[in-house]
């Protein structure tokens, strides 16, 4: 009996695109997420290991896609193996099955550390970009942007002291009731 050829697709943002990943592979399922890789508290992930059973092949783009550090890496493949799934990364080229290849787990060891180590560039390299915009004064923080206007709260203001409904209000400004109440307490 073969077993169904699972896919896992990650992207780290909403702007990225998983089209390339296991372009023209034949699927029977995929999982697929735009979130970060920095642990493996994901739900497609988990929804990928409660669903891969004995015989089953998970079939993934590289290695950094199924996990950003070697521990997460080796716990993730460890787990999918002794279930007697297989795990196949395409960039690699390389298959973890259960059965004894040492030069497959020098390359997961090699790999892993690899993508591990490029994680930890990057949070150096943002850190040191947020350090220089703060120094400059162009840092802003975290969150997004306002999407209100000074003159849309002053108009808010105006229509709930005016005694008109907040869910009215909410309505005709296109955001929601919390959000007025947020926007009053200030």
């Amino acid at each position: 009996m073969r077993g169904r050829t699972i896919g896992y697709k990650r992207v780290s943002s909403f702007e990225q695109n998983t089209a390339r990943q296991l372009e023209g592979m034949r699927l029977d399922v995929v999982f697929e997420e735009k979130v970060s890789g920095k642990d493996t508290k994901r739900p497609e992930l988990m929804a990928l290991l409660k669903t891969a059973y004995k015989g089953d092949t998970v079939v993934v783009h590289s290695m950094d896609r199924l996990a950003r550090n070697l521990i997460d890496l080796k716990m993730i493949v460890s787990e999918l193996v002794e279930k007697g799934t297989e795990v196949k990364f395409v960039k690699e080229n390389l298959t973890f099955s259960g059965k004894a290849d040492h030069y497959s787990q020098l390359m997961l060891n090699l790999m892993g550390s690899f993508a591990e180590f490029e994680r930890s560039l990057i949070k150096s390299r943002q850190m040191e970009g947020i350090a220089i915009r703060k120094a400059a004064g162009l840092y802003k923080g975290v969150g997004r942007k306002r999407s209100i206007t000074d003159d849309q709260i002053a108009e808010i203001n105006r229509r709930v002291s005016a005694g008109e409904m907040k869910t009215k209000i909410a309505k005709d400004m296109k955001i929601s009731r919390e959000s007025i109440y947020k926007l009053l307490k200030k």
